[in-house]
Formats: structure tokens, sequence, C-alpha cells
């Protein structure tokens, strides 16, 4: 059986996501969130033994386009909508000391 999620770690981590959550919701999501647990245990009881691993369930192929040059914006068009420019370059601020 798998640990149930209660109510204190619900909101724990809602804590952490700063979402503000009334008491019912916490109660139902502590009740979702143990439900999908279950759900899983029960999927590790099947046996996959003979299943092959893949990673997408859709028989698909690459779809990117091909990587070629294109036209590209000039410095005016670019820098049109920045919030903060020199004219020639995005201003942003300073992160690193």
């Amino acid at each position: 059986m798998p640990e149930m999620i209660d109510e204190k770690q619900v909101r724990e981590v809602a804590e952490l996501a700063r979402l503000e959550l009334t008491e019912d919701e916490v109660q139902q999501f502590a009740a979702q969130l143990s439900d999908i647990l279950e759900y899983i245990e029960k999927l590790g009881e099947l046996d996959t033994e003979s299943v092959e691993p893949l990673a997408h369930s859709l028989l698909v192929k690459n779809v990117f386009r091909e990587d070629a040059p294109g036209e590209t914006l000039n410095r005016e068009a670019a820098l049109k909508n920045a919030p903060h420019s020199d004219g020639e370059h995005f201003c942003v601020p300073k992160v690193l000391e």
C-alpha cells in the first residue's frame, strides 16, 4: 500500500509553491494525490517484462523543418518592443556582480 498524502504535506507543498488553499481544497488535494499514488502502485503490479520500452505512444518520425537560413529581423525591428534598449542593444538588469 502506498504512503498516503496527508493534509500537512499538501499545506507544505502549497506554501513552497506560494499557493493559498482553502481547507476544502487541502482535503480534496490530499485525497486526489493519495488516489494517484494508489493507482501508480497498481500499475507497478503489471507484468511488463515482454513490453518494449518506447519514447512515444504513436509511430512518429522527425517532424522538424530543415534547418536553413532565412530572413532575419533588422536591428530596429528587433528592438522595437524591447522594454529597455540603448538603440543598438537590449538593456537588461545586471545579475552578477
